[in-house]
Order: structure tokens, then sequence, then C-alpha cells
């Protein structure tokens, strides 16, 4: 990029990477050495952390988003980022859908979601619900 002009962190040039893939997640660290941010691909990294492909009739029952080494994956993104400085964003439907989903992302502390503008409300609704629990649970702990 250098060579054609587009140095990295000039006039604000941020690379980002799309964290889609399990390398992602198990090479964030080394990954932050060489990108500026993260994005996570939520469909992609649910349907490729398990292997499974949710468009197969066969297969498809077999799709489970909730499948614990999904959240886990973000959670260890978003950790292993933030310890390089590195902001996470997601962009996927899921937050607008799963409101479990949303609040995992809270909690983690991503740092933006982007979603398509007919799951915004959704989306908008079940972080803010999210950041209200932890807020009260802070307060709650506080006391």
């Amino acid at each position: 990029m250098a060579e054609c002009g587009l140095p990295r962190g000039k006039r604000d040039l941020r690379v980002q990477v799309m964290a889609e893939i399990p390398a992602n997640i198990i090479l964030a660290d080394r990954f932050a050495e060489r990108f500026d941010a993260f994005s996570i691909g939520s469909n992609d990294l649910t349907q490729l952390t398990p292997g499974v492909d949710r468009d197969s009739a066969l297969l498809a029952p077999l799709f489970d988003e909730r499948a614990p080494a999904v959240p886990d994956s973000v959670r260890r993104l978003i950790d292993l980022a933030h310890r390089a400085g590195r902001p996470v964003g997601l962009c996927g439907q899921r937050p607008g859908d799963d409101a479990d989903f949303a609040r995992l992302l809270v909690r983690a502390g991503i740092d933006s979601i982007s979603v398509a503008p007919d799951s915004f409300l959704a989306v908008k609704e079940n972080v803010a619900a999210a950041e209200r629990e932890i807020a009260e649970h802070r307060e709650h702990h506080a006391a």
C-alpha cells in the first residue's frame, strides 16, 4: 500500500481486517500488528467456527448460532484486540435478532455495531437494554 502512495496512518488511513475465520481469532495478536482495527463478520464466523454450512439442507439443523465456540471467539477477539489497542466492530444481523448476543457484545466491550437499516431499531433497543443492565449491576455492587 505504501508503495502505491497509501501509507498506513497518513491522512488517517486505517487498515481493518474482517474477522470471519477462526484463524483471525487464534492469531488476533499477530493480526493486530498489521491492522488498525477488526470487524467481526458474525454470519461467516458463526458458520466457519463449527464448520457447518448453514445453506446445506443436510447440515442446516446442526447450525446453531449459540454454539459456545462462537461467543467465546467473539469475547477472545475483543479482549486480544483491545490489549493491542485495536478497536473491534461487528457487522451482522444477529444483534438485532438476538438480545442475548447484543448483551454479550456490550459486556465484552465491542466498540461498534454495523447493521442493516431494517434491524437498526432492534439493535439499538437490545444494546441499550444491555447497557442498562450493566449499569444497574455496577450500581448494585457499588452500594
